[in-house]
């Protein structure tokens, strides 16, 4: 793809506006698309924000690299400190440094606020708020049921308050609305982890007590890494770690399915145990058959397009009504409690504040892994969902959202709910089903924009015509969060509370098996494994990984696997509490060690590369 060349002499603008698309610029000072896309308009060519003459932004890669690694990213000069001055001089006070990340972050996003709710006026925001609704709540509810039974401490209500609130907070006051947040697998492993550690004290402390404080300590952190530009550090993650992160929490959803029909083997007679395995096929393979509908060219394209949008929660309704339906009947359904009433009968606000000294400092240790696990999950989570497969045109906020995050941590300590955190696949599901299709202007030129343009197409899109439509826009606003998370509130009320007790829990099996494999086809580790697999004579001549050796790409992708089967079987033992440590090492092994290993630069960039475009990266000031 060609991009047009500045012409010579002419002065650049100084408006907000005008700066905000070029962030970062290539070494030839050329102008940068937002996206990797062809024919993607930038950002202020949708919503031009008030003009700011005073705002100084890196106008090319290198002073963004160069202003990241002499440590003054995001610090004003001397003389700037009441102005927008967003990277600063060789030089600048430490303590001038504190908070600019967040305020550039601020700066940069609020121009776009009012139109973050007025474009939500598109009907793409119905079926993604559908589909996140579906998606989110019950695996957090499945993932929590672990939790629920073996500390007795947690609830649906409490988890699905927890979604509520983190959805509320980051759709009103978040920069980056389109990444889902709610309960994961990690944070419940996390929290059983430690509730069986305390159980081999002598005289364990209230758990709930002590999880605030773990919380506390973990939300103290989350602030210092906000203010302090700790968070700039993500410009050193890149697709290795994200798609062995993903490929690890797709696999870790097969295997809680797995988890719920073996329990009910063990809790319940072998016919219904059976029935829970049927109706969990049954969720899997039609939910799949519709996926297959949906891109395929049998019917017209608006039946393709809702089943698209639509065949999913559509299933999982048909499949839960099918479980009071002749000899399935009898199977095990969710447990939900009261409404809106915590766990046990307790109080809804816990006095951590109560908790013995010593183990105050106990709980130090475990907010710091809490950090290091929602420094890597939820990040991650934000660049996957605005990664350069999309065309987003609005800028993040990565410093802003993790102080936010930092304050739903300490909010979830205080009122005794699970902490909610980015989700993976959640997240980039949300921003697909928000794709907008169109024609292209032209062809994409290269390899790059015809793999961005198949990635952003790896779910079902109803019907897309190759070659004909490509993604040109998101709809990118903060209705579909919010309104998921308020019907996880609508939920909690009586009636409906007891329509979610009437779910089998083998449909959830299902559904974890469903979003399982579907993430796993789109993973750049099942994308290298199916290239080494293939017959050669059916390879395209076109396909990136043709440019690397094969014995590369294989010791890339062992690589991959390693650092998956590391974090997975740390996961199945006592030593679960230190996961988070093992995932967050990929980056340095990526850094320090991979390019060690006989791969040249042009391997290891078709192999590896940058998570989102130099337009969203430059919140963190610029990529790797």
């Amino acid at each position: 793809m060609s991009r047009p060349t500045p012409t010579p002499g002419a002065s650049r603008p100084t408006p907000l506006g005008s700066r905000l698309p070029s962030l970062l610029q290539t070494p030839q000072d050329t102008p940068l698309m937002s996206p990797t896309l062809p024919g993607t308009p930038l950002a202020t060519d949708l919503y031009p924000p008030p003009s700011d003459p005073g705002l100084k932004l890196p106008t090319t890669t290198q002073e963004a690299r160069a202003s990241e690694s002499s440590g003054t990213l995001s610090c004003p000069s001397p003389r700037a400190l009441g102005s927008t001055a967003g990277y600063g001089q060789a030089g600048a006070k430490w303590w001038k440094c504190i908070g600019r990340g967040m305020y550039r972050d601020i700066r940069a996003r609020a121009p776009y606020y009012w139109s973050d709710w007025r474009d939500a006026w598109n009907y793409r925001v119905i079926p993604a708020t559908t589909m996140i609704f579906f998606s989110n709540v019950l695996p957090g509810i499945a993932f929590s049921l672990d939790l629920i039974e073996t500390t007795n401490e947690y609830g649906v209500t409490e988890v699905l308050l927890s979604s509520f609130m983190a959805s509320a907070l980051f759709s009103l006051f978040g920069a980056q609305p389109l990444c889902i947040l709610g309960v994961t697998g990690p944070i419940t492993v996390l929290n059983s982890t430690i509730y069986r550690i305390l159980q081999t004290a002598p005289s364990p402390p209230n758990y709930l007590q002590f999880v605030g404080w773990v919380y506390l300590w973990g939300a103290l952190l989350h602030f210092l890494a906000a203010l302090s530009g700790a968070v700039n550090f993500l410009s050193r993650v890149t697709r290795f770690s994200c798609d062995t992160f993903g490929f690890f929490v797709s696999v870790v959803y097969l295997q809680y399915g797995c988890q719920i029909i073996l329990r009910q083997f063990s809790a319940s007679s072998p016919q219904s145990a059976l029935a829970a395995l049927v109706l969990a096929l049954l969720m899997l393979g039609i939910s799949h058959l519709f996926l297959r509908l949906a891109d395929s060219t049998l019917f017209a394209r608006p039946p393709r397009r809702f089943l698209a949008d639509y065949g999913m929660p559509l299933t999982l309704i048909a499949t839960s009504g099918m479980g009071y339906w002749g000899s399935l009947r009898g199977v095990q359904t969710l447990p939900t409690g009261t409404s809106f009433q915590p766990a046990g009968g307790r109080a809804w606000v816990v006095p951590f504040w109560e908790l013995e000294g010593k183990w105050v400092g106990i709980a130090f240790p475990f907010g710091v892994i809490l950090f290091i696990l929602f420094y890597f999950d939820h990040n991650v989570s934000s660049l996957i969902a605005q990664s350069s497969d999309f065309p987003l045109r609005k800028p993040p906020g990565f410093h802003w959202d993790f102080f936010l995050l930092g304050i739903s941590t300490f909010l979830a300590g205080l009122l005794g709910l699970p902490a909610p955190n980015g989700l993976i696949p959640q997240a980039p599901i949300h921003t697909r089903s928000l794709l907008v299709l169109g024609p292209p202007k032209h062809e994409p030129e290269t390899e790059e924009e015809k793999g961005g343009a198949e990635r952003a197409l790896g779910g079902p899109q109803g019907g897309v015509r190759p070659g004909r439509e490509v993604p040109v826009g998101v709809v990118e606003q903060r209705v579909s969060n919010l309104a998921q998370g308020a019907l996880c509130l609508v939920l909690l009320s009586p009636p409906f509370l007891h329509l979610l007790g009437l779910v089998p829990r083998g449909v959830l099996a299902g559904l974890f098996w469903y979003m399982g494999t579907d993430a796993l086809f789109t993973s750049g580790v099942t994308a290298k494994a199916l290239y080494l697999l293939t017959d050669r004579a059916h390879l395209s001549p076109h396909e990136p990984l043709q440019r690397v050796r094969r014995s590369r790409v294989l010791l890339f992708l062992l690589i991959e696997l390693l650092g998956f089967g590391a974090t997975f079987a740390i996961v199945q033992t006592i030593a679960a509490i230190g996961f988070p440590v093992v995932i967050f090492a990929l980056v340095p092994i990526r850094l320090w060690v991979v390019p060690r290993l006989g791969f040249s630069e042009e391997e290891m960039r078709v192999l590896d590369g940058a998570v989102a475009s130099p337009f969203t990266m430059a919140s963190v000031g610029g990529s790797l």
